[in-house]
């Protein structure tokens, strides 16, 4: 008697590397280092607002012809924004599945209601990263469409940053949010590194140093402005 035998069709190795714990990790560090050098970039824009209103609003029409006569108006600016928000959606998605693996994997919380030798910033990742989702957000309404801006005008960001953070609870947010951002990055960079692979006693030192610079200077940066807008220095 033939017996037939059903021939199991394997999963693509893709997808198989996404379900694993490792490929979740490996997609939240490459996605987050993607993050780090995008912030880095933003933020040394975002200080061309010291050279005055010409030179800043200079810079971001300059952002819109990027790729320029070979691309259209604003193409390399929306291909960038579609590659942020990809790498968005797979770095909150493997966090949140992380996440409840996690939770399945221990369903007695820890003593004490938390993890052995977990930093503060490792208990405020996953606050933190909520914050941060809400923030963008309130970011795009804000400054890129001005819904949220009051004292918005269309081609003048400039203008936009001064009228926004001359309002004391956007610098309130603001602020907060940054905070948020910096113990993102300072725990998130040495996890990422981790992930990769780059580990060692001397390594492990270098790539803690370097995640609390990268978060002091990225957190700084940013700040610097609503700071100096309040101050009267920016206007």
């Amino acid at each position: 008697m033939a017996t037939a035998t059903a021939t199991t069709r394997r999963p693509p190795a893709l997808l198989v590397f996404w379900r694993s714990t490792i490929g979740k990790k490996s997609v939240m560090a490459v996605t987050g280092l993607l993050f780090v050098a995008f912030l880095l970039a933003h933020m040394a824009g975002n200080l061309k607002i010291f050279f005055g209103p010409a030179e800043f609003d200079h810079y971001s029409s300059w952002l819109r012809m990027i790729g320029s006569p070979v691309l259209h108006s604003s193409w390399y600016l929306w291909g960038q924004r579609t590659v942020l928000v990809l790498a968005l959606v797979l770095h909150v998605t493997a966090a949140v599945q992380l996440s409840k693996r996690d939770r399945r994997a221990r369903p007695v919380r820890y003593a004490h209601g938390r993890r052995p030798r977990a930093s503060f910033a490792t208990h405020t990742m996953r606050w933190g990263g909520a914050t941060l989702a809400a923030y963008l957000v309130w970011h795009i309404l804000d400054l890129t469409a001005g819904v949220a801006n009051q004292d918005f005008q269309e081609g003048h960001p400039y203008h936009n940053v001064v009228a926004d953070f001359g309002v004391w609870w956007v610098n309130l947010i603001y602020i907060v949010a940054l905070l948020m951002l910096g113990l993102h990055i300072n725990h998130g960079f040495w996890s990422a590194a981790q992930t990769l692979g780059i580990r060692g006693a001397t390594r492990d030192r270098a790539i803690k140093t370097t995640g609390t610079v990268l978060a002091v200077v990225i957190t700084g940066g940013f700040l610097i402005v609503p700071i100096a807008v309040m101050a009267g220095w920016v206007s």
